[in-house]
């Protein structure tokens, strides 16, 4: 079974930051709601194991703001 993966695994990090700031540039909050809502579901499609899918939901429910 795989594992959700919480260490550091992107490259380029803050290029990936500002690209996703970017992206929302210009737009009202409705319009950024529904990318990121959008983003999730490619993203979730693109993971696919529903049991990361599930530690990741556990992870961001317990994420302190």
């Amino acid at each position: 079974m795989a594992k959700l993966v919480t260490q550091p695994n992107i490259a380029g990090p803050d290029d990936f930051y500002a690209e996703l700031l970017a992206l929302h540039d210009g737009r009202d909050k409705a319009e950024s709601d529904a990318i990121n809502a959008r983003l999730i579901l490619l993203l979730a499609n693109h993971i696919g194991d529903r049991d990361v899918l599930r530690e990741a939901f556990e992870a961001a429910a317990g994420a302190k703001k």
